[in-house]
């Protein structure tokens, strides 16, 4: 896998689309200029990796849209030194993204498929999560938790418990929450049972699944 001149120019003009948009992240827009999304994406879709549009991959999922990646790792804030939970490894290329904020970073997949087609993908390009796991992300990853920052790319029906719990005090949680139009939410943890909600406009995403479907 190459990355040339050619997707490093393609790339610049897709974070000045994304600065229009919104995104104001100086951190975030820095680290999405460095990683090749087209690296990501299946062969036959490669020529639209830097269009602002989200893309099938395996297993009846889809590498989410440049915007709505940035616009999630926007909100959820990541500073160097937090401990990063993401449920949804999909194609990786939101991980890989984590990874240019925080090394701190621990992802889990439900689709065997994509699961092991990542694990190939993180060592090709030395990307090392602490823990790439495959597993039901309802359940968060409770062997490792507590964490600073959970961020979910599925859509859910309702926001599972167990991540709430697994945040720390003052911790943040970033999830779309619906069943075909997903508002995009942010907990925020103030005490042991106590949360600030924010909501951030409607996206869509693949569902979020567990073990029962």
């Amino acid at each position: 896998m190459k990355d040339t001149t050619k997707h490093q120019g393609l790339r610049r003009q897709l974070m000045e689309t994304l600065r229009k948009k919104g995104i104001s992240s100086a951190e975030v827009l820095q680290v999405m200029t460095t990683i090749p999304r087209h690296f990501f994406m299946d062969p036959g879709l490669v020529n639209f990796a830097y269009e602002d549009q989200a893309y099938p991959i395996a297993a009846e999922q889809t590498i989410s849209q440049p915007y709505t990646v940035a616009f999630q790792s926007q909100i959820l804030e990541v500073a160097p030194h937090h401990k990063v939970l993401e449920i949804g490894t999909g194609s990786g290329y939101q991980t890989a993204v984590l990874l240019g904020l925080t090394p701190h970073v621990y992802t889990v997949e439900r689709q065997q498929e994509l699961f092991k087609k990542t694990q190939r993908l993180f060592s090709q390009l030395n990307l090392r999560p602490k823990k790439n796991v495959f597993g039901d992300g309802y359940k968060g990853l409770p062997d490792t938790a507590p964490y600073d920052r959970i961020i979910v790319t599925a859509g859910a029906p309702k926001v599972p418990k167990e991540l709430l719990q697994q945040l720390v005090v003052g911790g943040k949680l970033v999830i779309p929450v619906g069943v075909k139009e997903h508002v995009m939410f942010r907990f925020t943890k103030t005490s042991e049972k106590i949360f600030d909600k924010e909501s951030f406009g409607n996206f869509r995403f693949v569902p979020l699944l567990n073990d029962k479907n």
